[in-house]
């Protein structure tokens, strides 16, 4: 199967929620925001973004906005049942969907190709693999 015509399908804890995602992400990243944080109960939050008309999906969401560090608005969609969250939108970046990688079936989505919030990772927190670092 070509690269172009992958499809990933992910899903929540229930089963309620759906999406399948169709070729490749544009980037997937790591994030050590304190949302990030608190959103995955981790030390830091890992997704994968793609242009909106790769992505559809199925089942109810429910929804939350809050505003990120950079002061723009962030929406996470989540299964109103098991509360997983499902995907992020960005007001500064519409025409995308951020899917937390965690939600595939299959983990075959490429490295991150960068980290961001670096000032806030933990610090036993180590990466062996090459990428851009932002504090």
């Amino acid at each position: 199967m070509e690269q172009s015509h992958k499809i990933r399908i992910a899903d929540c804890s229930c089963g309620q929620v759906s999406l399948v995602c169709r070729g490749e992400p544009t980037r997937t990243a790591i994030c050590h925001c304190f949302e990030c944080q608190k959103r995955t109960g981790s030390v830091f939050g890992v997704q994968a973004r793609f242009h909106k008309e790769q992505v559809s999906f199925s089942g109810d969401m429910v929804e939350y906005t809050r505003l990120s560090d950079s002061g723009s608005e962030v929406t996470y969609s989540f299964c109103p049942r098991c509360s997983t969250t499902m995907l992020l939108k960005l007001h500064a970046a519409t025409d995308y969907i951020v899917i937390p990688v965690g939600v595939f079936n299959e983990q075959d989505l490429p490295t991150p190709s960068f980290s961001i919030y670096e000032e806030r990772k933990t610090g036993w927190v180590k990466f062996d693999c090459q990428m851009e670092h932002y504090l």
